[in-house]
């Protein structure tokens, strides 16, 4: 009997796979499809080549105001896509290589429980002590009338050797402003149907405006409360009619199709007594157990945080708790991400969210336009935001729009972490000049002693 099975190779987990036999658990691997799940497949990684692609495209055409003139004679999206998968290979190859390294046995086949201690994959059935599901999420099948011959879906658009001339793109959350902003980067004429009356509707307001203000900057039209109901296509693209407070009608070459559900569905789960969110999710408790004894759930397979570094931070925490931890897993210090023109980062309670939740509330905004090195490099869209408690100075939440603020949020999650208070981040040091500077200068314009704003 093994001591620990999971279900799916995806960042999730892989990891978690990884570290049950590190702690000297001996664990098999259910795997269907490929190695490394959407993430490495058909997510972040290739979708992070194109926008890399889309970044040195606007970098040569900003050239100029450094003294460099530089034309652009083609875009080889047959050249794009060989380095995306390229890319996505080698990972698989390292993934796979490390899981034989730490004597993980994987198994290639879909996976059904049949009780808390036995899976039948394929035929084979394997006994297990404990069961981590990791099975990821999947696109979601549309139906909305005539959508089916004018959908682009999401692994459509990070395959395409053509652009289209122009794109419905159906939501505003993450993934819908990467798309919007990796279509629009290459000419693609983008509308954006938002649903909610603001795009990121989760996120903080200020982020969801600098956002907005961004996309709308480089062309893409927005509109707010509107969803698809309907598509009808013609021999040159496709009339989609939006509902909302207004109806609009809007005329595209393709609709993008981006929704995604967890991949729970005929895994034997809710015969065994796993419970399901509204969402198709597993319900899971702080510590990533589900109600049944001995089966754990991370990931995308959880709903809700649908990221990848969710999944793999999960995976740490489920798998040292099947070998008999008792650890809670931190979902407030979950970090959200866009990897955008400019760029976003965020973490913990939005202003909003804070207030309802009853804190005195006090925010510190330090704008990259006075950021030495956003200046250097013409950067200056964004600004880092932090919400506080001002009783006690606890960081609520961070939030960053501009460039490296993937990078930089890395130092909220920290700092949250550790429970650094304002007030001591206010009085950290930063190299000069960096970008990592403006989370210093906010924290102090949340104790109201910036030394690099005008007095309010």
């Amino acid at each position: 009997m093994h001591d620990v099975m999971v279900i799916g190779g995806g960042s999730g987990g892989y990891a978690a796979a990884i570290r049950a036999a590190q702690l000297g658990a001996n664990v098999v691997l259910a795997e269907c499809a490929e190695t490394g799940g959407t993430c490495v497949n058909r997510g972040c990684i290739p979708s992070k080549v194109w926008l890399r692609a889309g970044d040195l495209l606007d970098r040569l055409k900003t050239g100029k105001e450094f003294g460099i003139n530089a034309s652009v004679e083609e875009i080889d999206f047959k050249a794009l896509t060989e380095r995306k998968s390229g890319v996505s290979a080698e990972i698989r190859m390292g993934m796979d290589a490390l899981l034989q390294n730490n004597g993980v046995e994987v198994v290639k086949g879909r996976a059904i429980l049949k009780s808390p201690q036995e899976v039948d994959v394929d035929g084979r059935i394997i006994e297990t002590k404990k069961i981590i599901v990791a099975t990821g999420s999947s696109l979601c099948a549309s139906e909305i009338p005539g959508l089916e011959k004018a959908a682009m879906t999401t692994d459509d658009v990070l395959e395409m050797t053509a652009l289209p001339e122009s794109i419905l793109v159906c939501g505003s959350g993450f993934i819908e402003v990467e798309m919007a902003f990796l279509l629009n980067a290459f000419g693609c004429n983008v509308v954006m149907a938002a649903g909610s009356a603001r795009i990121l509707s989760k996120e903080d307001s200020d982020t969801s405006q600098r956002v907005a203000q961004a996309l709308r900057e480089k062309g893409v039209q927005i509109i707010p409360r509107a969803s698809l109901e309907s598509v009808k296509t013609t021999e040159t693209g496709a009339t989609c009619k939006l509902s909302g407070p207004k109806e609009h009608s809007v005329k595209v070459e393709k609709v993008l199709v981006s929704k995604r559900e967890p991949n729970t569905t005929d895994l034997g789960l809710e015969k065994l007594g796993v419970t399901l969110n509204e969402d198709k999710g597993i319900r899971v408790n702080d510590r990533l157990e589900t109600p049944v004894e001995g089966i754990f759930a991370i990931g995308d397979a959880t709903g809700g945080w649908m990221l990848s570094h969710a999944a793999s931070s999960m995976s740490v925490f489920a798998a040292e708790n099947a070998m008999g931890a008792n650890n809670r897993f931190p979902f407030n210090l979950i970090p959200r991400c866009l990897w955008t023109q400019p760029e976003m980062g965020a973490v913990g309670l939005s202003e909003e969210d804070a207030e309802k939740k009853g804190y005195d509330v006090e925010t510190g905004v330090f704008p990259y336009a006075i950021n030495g090195l956003a200046m250097v490099r013409n950067q200056v869209d964004g600004a880092v935001k932090i919400v506080s408690d001002a009783r006690y100075g606890e960081i609520l939440g961070v939030h960053i729009v501009g460039s490296n603020a993937t990078e930089i949020i890395g130092e909220a999650v920290m700092a949250m972490q550790l429970e650094a208070t304002v007030q001591e981040l206010a009085r950290s040091i930063r190299v000069h000049p960096t970008f990592s500077e403006a989370v210093v200068d906010a924290a102090r314009d949340a104790g109201n002693w910036a030394l690099y704003l005008p007095r309010g």
